[in-house]
Protein backbone atom coordinates (compact mmCIF):
# COMPACT_ATOMS: atom_id res chain seq x y z
CA UNK A 1 0.00 0.00 0.00
CA UNK A 2 2.92 2.60 0.52
CA UNK A 3 4.09 1.80 -3.00
CA UNK A 4 0.45 3.22 -4.14
CA UNK A 5 0.68 5.95 -2.10
CA UNK A 6 4.28 7.11 -2.85
CA UNK A 7 3.63 6.94 -6.82
CA UNK A 8 0.04 9.16 -6.42
CA UNK A 9 2.21 11.43 -4.23
CA UNK A 10 4.63 11.63 -6.90
CA UNK A 11 2.02 12.44 -10.09
CA UNK A 12 0.08 14.85 -7.50
CA UNK A 13 3.34 17.14 -6.66
CA UNK A 14 3.69 17.09 -10.31
CA UNK A 15 0.24 17.84 -10.88
CA UNK A 16 0.50 20.54 -8.71
CA UNK A 17 4.19 22.20 -9.73
CA UNK A 18 2.18 22.78 -13.08
CA UNK A 19 -0.45 24.38 -11.86
CA UNK A 20 1.54 26.77 -9.96
CA UNK A 21 3.38 27.22 -13.22
CA UNK A 22 0.26 27.90 -14.91
CA UNK A 23 -1.16 30.41 -12.45
CA UNK A 24 1.82 32.52 -12.23
CA UNK A 25 1.88 32.69 -16.09
CA UNK A 26 -0.92 34.68 -15.60
CA UNK A 27 0.71 37.92 -14.54
CA UNK A 28 2.96 37.59 -17.81
CA UNK A 29 -0.16 39.23 -19.59
CA UNK A 30 -3.99 38.94 -20.86
CA UNK A 31 -2.74 37.62 -24.36
CA UNK A 32 -1.93 34.49 -22.61
CA UNK A 33 -5.67 33.85 -21.44
CA UNK A 34 -6.05 31.53 -23.92
CA UNK A 35 -3.10 29.57 -23.19
CA UNK A 36 -3.83 29.74 -19.51
CA UNK A 37 -7.53 28.19 -20.08
CA UNK A 38 -5.54 25.00 -22.04
CA UNK A 39 -2.91 24.38 -19.88
CA UNK A 40 -5.90 24.35 -16.64
CA UNK A 41 -7.77 22.25 -18.79
CA UNK A 42 -4.48 19.45 -19.64
CA UNK A 43 -3.96 19.98 -15.54
CA UNK A 44 -7.54 18.64 -14.77
CA UNK A 45 -7.45 15.50 -16.85
CA UNK A 46 -4.16 14.91 -15.65
CA UNK A 47 -5.57 14.90 -12.54
CA UNK A 48 -8.38 12.61 -13.50
CA UNK A 49 -5.90 10.10 -15.01
CA UNK A 50 -3.65 10.23 -11.90
CA UNK A 51 -6.78 9.50 -10.05
CA UNK A 52 -7.93 6.72 -12.55
CA UNK A 53 -4.81 5.29 -11.86
CA UNK A 54 -4.51 4.68 -8.44
CA UNK A 55 -8.06 3.41 -7.78
CA UNK A 56 -7.19 0.86 -10.91
CA UNK A 57 -3.78 0.51 -8.68
CA UNK A 58 -5.73 -0.20 -5.65
CA UNK A 59 -7.96 -2.68 -6.90
CA UNK A 60 -4.98 -4.28 -8.20
CA UNK A 61 -3.58 -4.62 -4.91
CA UNK A 62 -7.38 -5.70 -3.36
CA UNK A 63 -7.54 -8.55 -5.74
CA UNK A 64 -3.87 -9.75 -4.41
CA UNK A 65 -4.62 -9.26 -0.91
CA UNK A 66 -7.64 -11.48 -1.93
CA UNK A 67 -6.22 -14.08 -3.55
CA UNK A 68 -3.08 -14.44 -0.95
CA UNK A 69 -6.13 -14.55 2.09
CA UNK A 70 -7.71 -17.32 -0.04
CA UNK A 71 -4.66 -19.41 -0.72
CA UNK A 72 -3.52 -19.22 3.00
CA UNK A 73 -7.23 -20.12 3.97
CA UNK A 74 -7.47 -22.89 1.63
CA UNK A 75 -3.86 -24.24 2.04
CA UNK A 76 -4.73 -24.33 6.12
CA UNK A 77 -7.72 -26.18 5.14
CA UNK A 78 -5.60 -29.25 3.61
CA UNK A 79 -3.50 -29.04 6.46
CA UNK A 80 -6.55 -29.29 8.83
CA UNK A 81 -8.12 -32.21 6.36
CA UNK A 82 -4.51 -33.90 6.71
CA UNK A 83 -4.27 -33.52 10.27
CA UNK A 84 -7.64 -35.15 10.47
CA UNK A 85 -6.65 -37.98 8.28
CA UNK A 86 -3.32 -39.09 10.31
CA UNK A 87 -5.22 -38.88 13.39
CA UNK A 88 -8.22 -40.99 12.27
CA UNK A 89 -5.48 -43.49 11.08
CA UNK A 90 -4.00 -43.48 13.97
CA UNK A 91 -7.09 -44.51 15.91
CA UNK A 92 -7.88 -47.12 13.36
CA UNK A 93 -4.46 -48.52 13.83
CA UNK A 94 -4.96 -48.16 17.56
CA UNK A 95 -8.40 -50.07 17.69
CA UNK A 96 -7.03 -53.15 15.32
CA UNK A 97 -4.03 -53.56 17.97
CA UNK A 98 -6.37 -53.26 20.84
CA UNK A 99 -8.72 -55.46 18.82
CA UNK A 100 -5.79 -58.18 17.79
CA UNK A 101 -4.28 -58.19 21.86
CA UNK A 102 -7.99 -58.90 23.27
CA UNK A 103 -8.54 -61.77 20.43
CA UNK A 104 -5.21 -63.11 21.54
CA UNK A 105 -6.20 -62.76 25.42
CA UNK A 106 -9.04 -64.31 24.78
CA UNK A 107 -7.85 -67.25 22.62
CA UNK A 108 -5.19 -67.99 25.02
CA UNK A 109 -7.60 -67.74 28.04
CA UNK A 110 -9.94 -70.47 26.03
CA UNK A 111 -6.66 -72.90 25.30
CA UNK A 112 -5.97 -72.65 29.05
CA UNK A 113 -9.31 -73.63 30.22
CA UNK A 114 -9.77 -75.97 27.10
CA UNK A 115 -6.41 -77.40 28.94
CA UNK A 116 -7.72 -77.34 32.24
CA UNK A 117 -11.11 -79.36 31.09
CA UNK A 118 -9.02 -81.72 29.33
CA UNK A 119 -6.70 -82.32 32.77
CA UNK A 120 -9.70 -82.76 34.95
CA UNK A 121 -11.73 -85.29 32.44
CA UNK A 122 -8.34 -87.08 32.41
CA UNK A 123 -7.56 -87.38 35.66
CA UNK A 124 -9.00 -90.56 37.68
CA UNK A 125 -8.39 -91.69 40.73
CA UNK A 126 -6.67 -90.73 44.10
CA UNK A 127 -4.34 -88.38 44.65
CA UNK A 128 -1.45 -90.23 46.78
CA UNK A 129 -0.27 -88.66 50.06
CA UNK A 130 3.19 -88.67 49.03
CA UNK A 131 5.35 -90.48 46.45
CA UNK A 132 6.17 -93.21 49.74
CA UNK A 133 2.78 -94.68 48.49
CA UNK A 134 4.76 -95.86 45.36
CA UNK A 135 7.94 -98.15 44.74
CA UNK A 136 10.63 -99.29 42.36
CA UNK A 137 10.40 -96.93 39.20
CA UNK A 138 7.20 -95.42 39.93
CA UNK A 139 9.07 -94.11 43.50
CA UNK A 140 11.76 -92.61 41.71
CA UNK A 141 9.31 -91.32 38.81
CA UNK A 142 7.14 -89.33 41.94
CA UNK A 143 10.16 -87.68 43.17
CA UNK A 144 11.38 -86.46 39.83
CA UNK A 145 7.76 -85.56 38.93
CA UNK A 146 7.87 -83.32 42.49
CA UNK A 147 11.43 -81.70 41.45
CA UNK A 148 10.69 -80.79 38.14
CA UNK A 149 7.72 -78.50 39.44
CA UNK A 150 5.03 -80.64 38.87
CA UNK A 151 1.98 -80.87 42.13
CA UNK A 152 1.76 -84.66 43.25
CA UNK A 153 -2.24 -84.24 41.86
CA UNK A 154 -0.05 -85.30 38.27
CA UNK A 155 1.41 -88.58 40.06
CA UNK A 156 -1.76 -90.22 38.69
CA UNK A 157 -1.62 -89.47 35.66
CA UNK A 158 1.86 -90.04 34.98
CA UNK A 159 1.42 -93.57 36.22
CA UNK A 160 -1.61 -94.35 34.18
CA UNK A 161 0.18 -92.82 31.03
CA UNK A 162 3.73 -94.51 31.70
CA UNK A 163 1.90 -97.91 32.57
CA UNK A 164 0.40 -98.00 29.25
CA UNK A 165 3.24 -97.01 27.14
CA UNK A 166 5.77 -99.54 29.15
CA UNK A 167 4.56 -100.92 32.53
CA UNK A 168 7.25 -98.21 34.28
CA UNK A 169 10.14 -100.99 32.75
CA UNK A 170 13.13 -99.30 31.81
CA UNK A 171 13.85 -101.79 29.55
CA UNK A 172 11.14 -102.07 27.25
CA UNK A 173 11.52 -102.04 23.75
CA UNK A 174 9.10 -101.64 20.87
CA UNK A 175 11.13 -104.09 17.95
CA UNK A 176 8.09 -102.30 15.55
CA UNK A 177 8.74 -98.40 15.95
CA UNK A 178 12.29 -98.42 18.07
CA UNK A 179 10.91 -96.68 21.13
CA UNK A 180 12.31 -97.30 24.23
CA UNK A 181 12.26 -97.08 28.10
CA UNK A 182 10.12 -96.10 30.08
CA UNK A 183 8.75 -92.79 28.43
CA UNK A 184 8.80 -95.15 25.08
CA UNK A 185 10.97 -92.04 23.45
CA UNK A 186 11.29 -92.63 20.01
CA UNK A 187 14.17 -93.18 19.33
CA UNK A 188 15.51 -94.18 22.08
CA UNK A 189 18.99 -92.34 21.89
CA UNK A 190 16.84 -88.99 22.18
CA UNK A 191 17.27 -89.41 25.76
CA UNK A 192 21.31 -89.09 25.57
CA UNK A 193 20.63 -85.63 26.10
CA UNK A 194 20.02 -85.80 29.99
CA UNK A 195 22.72 -88.60 30.31
CA UNK A 196 24.44 -91.63 28.16
CA UNK A 197 23.19 -94.33 30.48
CA UNK A 198 19.32 -93.84 29.08
CA UNK A 199 19.85 -97.47 28.44
CA UNK A 200 20.07 -98.70 31.84
CA UNK A 201 19.03 -95.82 34.45
CA UNK A 202 15.74 -95.17 34.94
CA UNK A 203 15.83 -91.96 36.93
CA UNK A 204 17.38 -90.39 33.24
CA UNK A 205 14.90 -91.84 31.17
CA UNK A 206 12.54 -90.38 33.51
CA UNK A 207 13.70 -87.19 33.64
CA UNK A 208 13.91 -86.87 29.93
CA UNK A 209 10.29 -87.96 29.62
CA UNK A 210 9.26 -85.33 32.04
CA UNK A 211 10.80 -82.39 30.15
CA UNK A 212 9.23 -83.95 26.84
CA UNK A 213 5.87 -84.13 28.59
CA UNK A 214 6.33 -80.61 29.88
CA UNK A 215 7.52 -79.11 26.69
CA UNK A 216 4.66 -80.99 24.60
CA UNK A 217 1.25 -81.07 26.75
CA UNK A 218 2.15 -78.81 29.81
CA UNK A 219 1.27 -81.02 32.32
CA UNK A 220 1.40 -85.34 32.75
CA UNK A 221 -2.55 -84.86 33.15
CA UNK A 222 -2.38 -82.93 29.62
CA UNK A 223 -0.33 -85.89 27.81
CA UNK A 224 -2.71 -88.47 29.56
CA UNK A 225 -5.59 -86.79 27.78
CA UNK A 226 -4.24 -86.53 24.56
CA UNK A 227 -3.13 -90.65 24.67
CA UNK A 228 -6.67 -90.97 25.45
CA UNK A 229 -8.03 -88.95 22.53
CA UNK A 230 -5.53 -90.34 19.95
CA UNK A 231 -4.02 -93.32 21.57
CA UNK A 232 0.11 -92.02 21.65
CA UNK A 233 1.43 -89.16 23.50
Amino acid sequence: MSRLWSRFGARTAAVALLSVGVAGGFYLGEDRETQQAGLTSQVSFQVDQAEYQYQRELQAEHRRSSAQQRSAEYQAKLRAAEAAKEAAQRAKAAEAAAASRKKAREAAEKEEAAEKESESKAFTGPIPASCNEFSGNREIGCALLLDAGFKIDQMPCLDKLWNKESGWNHRASNPSSGAYGIPQALPGSKMATVADDWRTNPATQIKWGLGYIEGRYNTPCGAWAHSQDVGWY
